[in-house]
């Protein structure tokens, strides 16, 4: 399997991602618009099932979680009360070599980033001389070369966490320059002053442009959940602790937008918003970080892929915030927010709306403002953590030659295809036999059919695009009612009889089989 660790692998999986119908630059044929994306075929497929299995997980585990689907636009004042509009900023910097753009905190956190890989190549290097006697904690704590970076991350992280507390733009700035951070593509040190930038995109309302009215995009989907908070108080009767669920698109005018979909101006998120009684939000808290994390970790892939940042500056609204990252082929990344919100949202919309958003808790026989927990994945940046867990390059022997073989591991839960079938060939009545296998399992499982070109190409086909079970209907089959299956990940083979295909798939790829493991 290649390393997805490898920053090389990366153009691989985005080139891979277009051939085989997952994903496409959006308005291609006009070159493309930047940082906007369209889901193919098999794109939109992995998608939706893994937005079924986050739904499934929330509202279908939990007899206390609902879910709501808000509208994009809302009024206006929604934004000023949650502060979107006066504190929804990047600090930006340009580079005047250049002329390219870039967030000050992303360029410091790359530099960190940089730093913290010289530890760990001295820590591979030691390990090689070593061998089995090597202890990692005692080198990592008395090595005074890895001392030394580890001295520098924690100078640059407090730097950095001040300055962005306090929004000292030029505290910023100084840092940049005294990391002695360049360009990446002038490798020129010759920055602009730093400035804080609104991400949020505004349109106008009304069939009058003198009269039309401005509103914005949403740039998260969290605020629907708040403004409908005794909506779904009173029509769900539920009590606290209580949850609402929501997967929907948010909208950020992100001027350093890169890296694929993982940061992209129209994206999807899928939010829970936890109600729960004040000076209990710390307990539902780490509820919720290890909730959330053994929902990433039934997914079967490497369990050091994952791991938690606790966030340097925490949100004008957060008394907590951990972010689950994902390690990436360009380094570990935010791929899940978990944030404790305290009362600001619902405080914020009842002082501005004028309406009382609070709940009668008749154990304590008292009126209060629910404090928040709220669990916020990206969709496409899961989509894309899946991709690069996929992506498998292995070399293996074919006729004493060794090759490469390439197919995606996706989790049979999530592949687009839970299986193919095929006749072996066209003719002596396999196609028509291969039809009545595809058509008793096409009520209930997504299943390709194909029967063209030679068995082993159609093999390597569905391989690439993630199908984890392939049938074949051949001679033996008009005899005993057998078909050979074969499996992806291991590409053996064996015979089972048509009547058990139905249960032996089901028992693979049904959601209830990995949501028993969150």
């Amino acid at each position: 399997m290649a390393d997805n660790r490898e920053e090389n692998i990366f153009p691989k999986i985005i080139s891979h991602a277009k051939e085989y119908g997952f994903i496409f630059p959006s308005s291609d044929i006009y070159d493309g618009l930047q940082a906007v994306y369209d889901y193919g075929p098999n794109g939109i497929a992995l998608k939706n099932n893994i937005k079924t299995y986050w739904w499934k997980a929330m509202t279908q585990l939990n007899e206390n979680i609902v879910g709501i689907d808000s509208a994009i636009f809302m009024h206006p004042k929604v934004w000023k009360a949650s502060g979107h509009v006066d504190a929804f900023n990047d600090p930006l910097v340009d580079n005047k070599d250049s002329k390219k753009r870039y967030r000050a905190d992303v360029l410091l956190e790359d530099h960190v980033a940089k730093l913290q890989s010289k530890i760990d190549k001295e820590v591979t290097k030691a390990k090689k001389r070593f061998g089995e006697s090597f202890d990692e904690a005692q080198f990592v704590s008395t090595n005074p070369r890895v001392l030394k970076y580890k001295e520098k991350i924690e100078e640059v992280e407090s730097r950095m966490k001040k300055a962005l507390e306090d929004e000292d733009m030029e505290a910023l700035k100084k840092l940049i320059e005294d990391c002695e951070i360049v360009c990446p593509i002038s490798g020129s040190r010759n920055w602009t002053e730093v400035r804080q930038f609104n991400l949020m995109f505004s349109t106008e309302v009304g069939s009058v442009a003198e009269s039309a009215n401005k509103i914005y995009l949403r740039p998260e989907t969290a605020q629907g959940i708040f403004i409908n908070f005794l909506n779904v108080l009173h029509s769900s009767r539920k009590k606290v602790p209580f949850g609402i669920a929501q997967i929907g698109k948010a909208f950020r005018n992100e001027i350093v937008a890169r890296q694929f979909i993982f940061r992209m101006r129209e994206f999807e998120q899928m939010e829970m918003q936890f109600f729960v009684r004040p000076g209990e939000e710390m307990k539902w808290y780490e509820h919720w970080k290890e909730q959330r994390l053994n929902w990433h970790k039934a997914l079967g892939f490497r369990e050091e892929a994952y791991k938690f940042h606790d966030h340097l500056k925490t949100a004008h609204y957060a008394n907590a915030a951990v972010d689950i990252e994902y390690q990436f082929p360009f380094g570990f990344k935010e791929l899940e927010g978990i944030h404790s919100r305290t009362d600001f949202d619902l405080k914020s919309h009842e002082e501005l709306s004028g309406k009382k958003l609070q709940y009668f808790d008749p154990e304590e026989n008292r009126n209060y403002t629910p404090y928040v927990i709220e669990t916020s994945i990206g969709l496409d940046r899961m989509f894309l953590a899946t991709l690069c867990e996929s992506y498998t390059c292995e070399k293996v022997q074919d006729g004493g030659k060794e090759k490469e073989r390439v197919y995606l591991k996706i989790p049979p839960v999530f592949a687009p295809f839970k299986a193919a079938v095929f006749p072996l060939v066209r003719k002596e009545g396999l196609p028509e036999k291969a039809q009545e296998v595809m058509d008793a399992l096409k009520f209930d499982f997504e299943v390709a059919y194909e029967e063209k070109e030679s068995i082993g190409k159609r093999y390597t086909r569905q391989d690439l695009i993630g199908t984890p079970y392939c049938f074949t209907v051949d001679h033996q089959t008009l005899e005993d009612n057998t078909v050979t299956v074969r499996e992806r990940d291991t590409t053996n083979q064996q015979r089972l009889s048509i009547e058990e295909i139905h249960s032996w798939i089901s028992q693979r790829v049904s959601f209830s089989s990995i949501l028993k493991k969150v």
